[in-house]
């Protein structure tokens, strides 16, 4: 390796492979550098079989490397004969150490002492070489790994996957593939959500949990390790399951120590944070780039993109314009002042707070993803209680809250630069408000998908939108005329906490007086009374508790637990006080919400000495429907059943609204005391059923309720997935002949759904159709609202929230 290349390529990845190749087609002197004895390390240590894909499917292929999806062997014996067949200078075991000097003089020292010289640098060398690793307790035992080569080694194990991102995934499905293996595999997600994953994967995994081949635990961690088990923390609470191995696949970090030694700055302090890149690569050190997954970029058609394209730039090709321009070019097509895509991506990248800290590069990848809105003045962006996860930035102009249902003109301003629409992304609840355009503007709609990774992957805008989430949440839930400006100092001590299944954030006794915001979940209050743990409430997302203490002084007179898995921001006491102090009309509104709590505290005390019976029952029912699920309910049926007489007229109406086939099991559910919760939809906050459904068939509609449309394929997934058993799979009957006919005439079943005999005689003369996944929607559509309640003659069917539920078990309890 004599003589100074015009550019030397660190790392020979799809990514470096492509800089080599163009850089040969374009007789450039170079030397690629790797340091083991093959080319794509990292490719070569996917698993073995491993199908590796070719997306996006939009973007263009820009390499003099071929690369098409299929198998790990194949795609690495195309680019070694390829990379033979372009002459490529490759330079083997040959690792850097250090790389010195300026752009024209560089000197590249490897590990083995070997000096070479280049004008310019290319760092190709990826972030696998620095995994994430597991910190819980046990996480030092031997049968943890953070790689899996061939999967075909492993027989007859429990294993566990950590990660629910491209490599967790295909490592998981890679260790069922043979079902002669005997492989038991779980796979845990932090997240409910697969936002790191290819779509392909994510209906492969979801594919495989519906044929009873791998179990998923969605929004779970590992809380400890032991030989033999791991504990996993749930949305539900902890559970304990064999395990013999773990492989982690949580993501990995930039080398960052070894490229920061060379000079190159890097976009923020956190470990994950990616070098701070130009438009053509360049680093913060003139003459050295940076391509691939180093720059933030994964995917394997992306990094053979830019591999060609930096070699481009460094021969002074600066016209040359991204492969992805022309889906871009499209997608901006509709904004006024025909700007180019740079333009525009820069103008979005500015004036849109949570992406300022996103390169150029990463800016082209995230607009793939999303898509912009030129709304006139007034137009209504979304409407209060419509359900939506999307969040949207405003690039120009302002929108304006509707905060007052009765009075659209009294509103509340969100200027150029911020976002909305974040609380329904992070706690599932519908829309708080209305909001319109106040003038014409230009906004940018991120779908939830695009929304979380962007989140997972960026520090900085994950802070700003738990920022600006948080701010909201305190003046839409205090309200009493407070602005940014009165809660900044509040702000200050913002501190933003996961609190896990029956963990308490405030503990009946002690001390302290800090106020809690629910941001996402649900909370119950309970109080020791005579020995006994009493109900005295349920918090749902959205609300706060802790006023109190603050407000009255004293210990705290009751324990705040975690209904489910929820997310909560402690505000500092002291901090509050003073902006009390400030704000009596603040202290006036708190005071009020007190008043309310102060009752169901007085009706508990005076219930003392009857404690065997009314105080009892009211806490016990209380625990039994939180138990049922209406903790992460938006909508439960229950029955009175000092009132029910058993005519099944529920049942009747339900089936004759949905072609023949109940929703609901009356005499099936839980009982305590005169309460039935029958099997019935609690369209929940985070429904388990959608997380695995392959065709995207389960959806929210726009009154909350969880419906299944008719894309459903009857994998039976959800059915799987409910952990309240209230989804069947059954294929709907022919059609009855009418209420008429049959009252008339005889003909046909009658009213309800149909007897089985009868099912039977009309599929063989109809013919039987698929098997569907079949669950309430609450009647969406139909006048009257839910057939069920409407059809009830004594009154005891009701439909209740979860707000609502503890009036229902106080009257239950007095009675």
């Amino acid at each position: 390796m004599e003589g100074v290349y015009k550019v030397a390529i660190l790392g020979s990845g799809p990514a470096g492979l492509s800089a080599a190749a163009r850089a040969a087609r374009r007789g450039l002197t170079h030397v690629l550098l790797e340091k083991t004895d093959r080319l794509s390390d990292t490719i070569f240590r996917y698993q073995r079989g491993k199908h590796i894909m070719a997306t996006p499917t939009q973007l263009v292929l820009r390499s003099d490397i071929g690369f098409e999806a299929g198998k790990r062997e194949t795609i690495l014996d195309r680019w070694n004969s390829e990379t033979a067949g372009h002459k490529v200078n490759v330079a083997y075991r040959a690792e850097a150490a250090s790389v010195t000097g300026s752009k024209g003089d560089f000197t590249i020292t490897l590990t083995d002492g070997r000096v070479l010289k280049a004008e310019t640098v290319v760092l190709a060398i990826g972030t696998q070489g620095n995994p994430n690793l597991m910190t819980v307790p046990g996480s030092d035992l031997k049968h943890i790994q953070y790689s899996l080569d061939d999967p075909t080694e492993y027989v007859d194990e429990h294993i566990v996957v950590v990660g629910g991102g491209d490599a967790g995934i295909e490592n998981a499905l890679g260790l069922i593939a043979d079902a002669a293996q005997g492989n038991i595999v779980t796979l845990l997600n932090k997240s409910m959500d697969f936002a790191r994953a290819k779509e392909a994967n994510v209906k492969a995994l979801t594919d495989a949990a519906a044929a009873g081949r791998i179990t998923i635990l969605a929004g779970s961690t590992p809380a400890r390790v032991d030989p033999g088990f791991i504990t996993i923390d749930t949305p539900e609470g902890q559970q304990s399951i064999r395990c013999d191995r773990i492989i982690a696949r949580m993501g990995s970090a930039p080398p960052r120590r070894f490229v920061e030694s060379m000079g190159v700055a890097f976009t923020g302090p956190d470990r994950e944070a990616f070098p701070r890149l130009s438009s053509t690569f360049e680093t913060t050190v003139p003459g050295i780039y940076v391509i691939g997954a180093l720059a933030g970029y994964p995917l394997i058609k992306h990094c053979m993109n830019q591999g060609y394209d930096v070699i481009e730039f460094i021969t002074g090709n600066l016209g040359l314009k991204p492969a992805d321009e022309p889906i871009l070019e499209a997608k901006l097509s509709a904004l006024p002042g025909g700007q180019s895509v740079a333009d525009w991506l820069e103008f979005l990248r500015t004036r849109i707070e949570i992406l300022n800290g996103l390169s150029t590069l990463q800016m082209r990848e995230f607009l793939l993803d999303s898509s912009l809105r030129v709304c006139a003045a007034d137009e209504v962006i979304f409407q209060r209680n419509s359900i939506g996860s999307s969040m949207f930035g405003i690039a120009a102009g302002s929108v304006k809250v509707e905060v007052n249902p009765k009075n659209r003109r009294e509103t509340v301003p969100i200027g150029q630069g911020s976002i909305f629409g974040e609380v329904g992304l992070i706690s599932g609840r519908r829309r708080g408000a209305t909001i319109r355009a106040a003038e014409p503007c230009i906004l940018l709609e991120m779908p939830r998908t695009a929304s979380l990774r962007l989140m997972a992957q960026n520090k900085e805008a994950r802070e700003t939108v738990n920022r600006i989430t948080t701010e909201r949440q305190v003046l839409q839930i205090f309200g009493s005329g407070l602005t940014k400006e009165d809660i900044a100092e509040v702000l200050t001590s913002a501190e933003l906490m996961q609190v896990k299944a029956e963990d308490a954030i405030i503990n009946e006794g002690e001390a302290g007086y800090d106020i809690f915001i629910i941001r996402s979940g649900s909370m119950t209050i309970e109080k020791e009374i005579g020995g006994k743990t009493v109900f005295l409430n349920y918090v749902p997302a959205g609300s706060y508790v802790g006023e109190m203490a603050l407000i009255d002084g004293g210990r705290r007179v009751a324990t705040v637990r975690a209904a489910i898995r929820s997310e909560v921001v402690r505000l500092d006491g002291d901090l509050f006080r003073r902006l009390l102090a400030r704000k009596p009309e603040l202290e006036a509104k708190m005071r009020e919400d007190m008043r309310t709590r102060k009752q169901i505290n007085s009706y508990i005390e005076e219930q003392k000495d009857r404690f065997s019976g009314v105080v009892d029952l009211y806490s016990s029912v209380a625990d039994f429907l939180v138990d049922q699920g209406i903790g992460e309910a938006t909508d439960v049926l229950l029955i009175d059943e000092t009132l029910c007489v058993g005519c099944d007229n529920c049942e009747k109406a339900c089936a004759d609204v949905h072609d023949g086939l109940s929703r609901l099991d009356r005499e099936a559910g839980r009982t305590y005391a005169n309460l039935h919760v029958p099997t019935s939809c609690r369209h929940c906050e985070h429904p388990y059923c959608m997380t695995d459904c392959p065709p995207n068939a389960i959806r929210r509609g726009a009154d909350g309720e969880v419906f299944i449309d008719e894309t459903c394929i009857g994998c039976g997934n959800c059915q799987r997935n409910c952990p309240y058993g209230v989804i069947r799979m059954d294929s709907p009957p022919p059609q009855k002949p009418g209420l008429l006919s049959w009252f008339l005439f005889g003909a046909g079943p009658g009213p309800g759904e149909p007897d089985l005999e009868w099912k039977t005689r009309a599929k063989k003369k109809h013919g039987e159709k698929p098997k569907v996944a079949i669950k309430c929607d609450m009647c969406a559509g139909i006048d009257g609202g839910p057939a069920c309640v409407r059809a009830c003659p004594t009154g005891a069917a009701i439909r209740v929230s979860p707000e609502d539920f503890l009036t229902v078990t106080r009257v239950r309890g007095e009675g």
